[in-house]
């Protein structure tokens, strides 16, 4: 639990990071197909989402699971 605190901080900036990076490429973005595979796109949320849901399970971590989700739409995916 040592770790927590700490994913959790940094984990509450990446949503806004995400969304902020977009801004500008949500213009461009919408024109044009994804440059990444899905896979690879959003390192960062899909490692926070995929620990949380592994620790707590998928219920506790709708959060994470929806920051992935807005990452992905800021890369160009349609989930």
């Amino acid at each position: 639990m040592d770790g927590s605190p700490t994913q959790n901080t940094s984990a509450l900036a990446l949503p806004r990071l995400q969304l902020n990076r977009g801004s500008t490429a949500a213009t461009s973005g919408s024109e044009s197909k994804p440059k990444k595979k899905i896979c690879c796109a959003c390192p960062e949320t899909k490692k926070l989402r995929d620990e949380c849901i592994v620790e707590h399970g998928e219920e506790a971590c709708a959060k994470w699971i929806e920051a992935h989700r807005i990452c992905l739409r800021v890369e160009g995916f349609n989930v």
